[in-house]
């Protein structure tokens, strides 16, 4: 596949909004592209390419020899995406090579296998023989800057619509068949054995809860269900045997890297679910500790020390390479409280049950939820195999309430992909008093999320009328938009100017009848601390 023929299967996944219409542009493509190619498309759009060499900040540098760095900056803020604006503003070589743009194949070995000092040289050959469409393909896929809209989980079923083999089984294949996934290929359409991941430490695809909302608890016989806490950490699943050891996320990122305590204690052949936490002494610490390490690459001593992390236990999938995901909940717990007594591993402790004889004595533990730190409450079948996706009425998540204030916007920056031209993150702020005696607004967080299609389209035209200042891609804005957000807790926070931390803070509500001058205080968030000392 050449490059501006990727570039065209991006430009379609970015403009195209709906889930169905992007499944259907991945089936066409898997079943027209050839081998080599399409898993190499894959894994770029699946997240699973890495040039650590190819920095965005060599990009930048290469345009510099051939426009104005001025110009360049200048344009970068206007359109708000560094490829896009690089494709855009590349100029035309006087003498254009005669010939045919580079394969997606021959980019990618080329880049593995080439010296640092060597690929500015590279880039800038091949921008020379690309068009624009190209160009933006290029500098995405070189630099990982390519978010279309396409999770990998969204690619992995394309496949199974595309191949008829359950989603579920390429889930169990994915991560033990590296791309660019030739062995997958040959099985999906018939050439070759399934690959058989043995005892690699593969993802398996995770049960899910539902909500569980007031119309669904009057169906419930509380006498099927199973209650447990609902822990406020991540969720992972920890897969170790004789193939090797791996920490996954939910949504199958590998994040082994990130927490090398866990994967050094993980000294069993098994497959466990549960939730990663900040623990010291068993005691769970607030999310925004946790946050800490999220995201590391490279985790030192004194992060080590500073927040340890443990995994809170609640199912077993696999158990000396037996599949234990058919049995009954009851089953599985049994077997996963008579393995945890026999191997004792580190940093990890199960998840405690919690007995019950009424839904109301759940309610009223939910209602205490808050104040205990915790998220609230799962049920969970007793008779319920594992099953991967989110079967109805399996798993229950019985959420607190959510919290809300009403903040100030202050900033706003571009989004990503499809957005990356539309103002679409927002930093918020509440008041509290200045050195002066009077008051100031301090930024309490940042959204991303809650608002309707119609309403990101209200908010872009108005930040872009009411800019008061620009910092880089950053834009400061009138102090004049009360915004009402919804959280899910508030942890003090020494990274924050605030002192103060939010978790999944989302809009709810534009409120434009409101003066800014009546948003809340800092004091009224600080009134919801979930850590506070004493």
């Amino acid at each position: 596949m050449s490059l501006p023929a990727f570039a065209e299967l991006l430009e379609r996944l970015i403009f195209t909004p709906g889930r169905n219409a992007k499944l259907a542009l991945l089936k066409r493509w898997f079943a027209t592209q050839k081998d080599t190619d399409r898993g190499i498309g894959l894994a770029a759009i699946a997240g699973e390419l890495s040039f650590t060499a190819a920095k965005p900040s060599i990009v930048r540098d290469l345009v510099r020899t051939r426009v104005d760095p001025e110009l360049l900056a200048m344009s970068h803020d206007y359109v708000g995406d560094l490829a896009e604006t690089v494709a855009l503003i590349w100029p035309e070589p006087p003498n254009r090579p005669n010939r045919p743009p580079p394969d997606l194949s021959e980019v990618v070995e080329t880049l593995e296998l080439a010296p640092k000092d060597r690929i500015p040289g590279l880039l800038e050959d091949w921008l020379d023989t690309l068009d624009p469409g190209g160009r933006i393909a290029l500098i995405k896929l070189v630099t990982g800057g390519l978010r279309v809209g396409v999770s990998g989980r969204l690619a992995r079923q394309a496949l199974a619509d595309w191949s008829g083999q359950p989603v579920e089984e390429l889930e169990e294949i994915w991560h033990g068949v590296p791309p660019p996934y030739l062995p997958m290929f040959a099985w999906l359409e018939g050439r070759g054995p399934r690959p058989d991941p043995r005892d690699a430490p593969v993802f398996r695809s995770p049960m899910l809860a539902q909500p569980l909302e007031a119309s669904d608890i009057a169906a419930l016989d509380h006498r099927d269900f199973r209650a447990e806490w609902k822990w406020d950490g991540i969720r992972v699943q920890a897969s170790s045997g004789p193939g090797g050891r791996r920490l996954w996320s939910r949504t199958g990122e590998d994040i082994s890297q990130s927490f090398p305590e866990i994967l050094e204690a993980m000294e069993f052949h098994a497959v466990l679910d549960g939730e990663l936490l900040v623990m010291r002494d068993g005691e769970v610490a607030p999310f925004a500790e946790l946050q800490q390490r999220l995201n590391r690459k490279v985790v030192g001593p004194k992060m080590l020390r500073d927040y340890p992390t443990g995994l809170r236990v609640y199912d077993i999938l696999f158990e000396q390479g037996e599949d234990l995901r058919p049995l009954p909940f009851d089953a599985r717990r049994e077997r996963l409280e008579a393995w945890f007594a026999a191997t004792r591993p580190a940093r990890m402790d199960l998840s405690p049950q919690i007995a019950f004889v009424s839904l109301e004595q759940l309610e009223a533990l939910r209602e205490g939820a808050r104040a205990a730190g915790i998220e609230g409450l799962m049920l969970k079948r007793g008779d319920a195999p594992y099953v991967a996706g989110r079967p109805k009425g399996q798993w229950w998540k019985w959420k607190r309430a959510p919290l809300s204030v009403d903040a100030v916007l202050m900033y706003a920056q571009r989004g990503h992909g499809k957005r990356s031209s539309t103002y679409s993150d927002y930093t918020f702020g509440l008041w509290r008093e200045d050195d002066q005696g009077g008051r100031e607004l301090v930024p309490v967080g940042k959204a991303y999320s809650g608002y309707t299609d119609q309403e990101l389209v209200w908010l872009d035209r108005w930040i872009r009328n009411h800019t008061t200042g620009r910092f880089g891609p950053v834009r400061e804005v009138e102090k004049a938009l009360v915004l009402e957000i919804v959280f899910d807790a508030a942890q003090l926070s020494g990274r924050h100017k605030s002192g103060v931390a939010m978790r999944f803070p989302r809009i709810a509500r534009l409120r434009a009848d409101k003066p800014a001058a009546e948003a809340d205080r800092l004091e009224t968030l600080m009134a919801m601390v979930e850590n506070r000392a004493g």
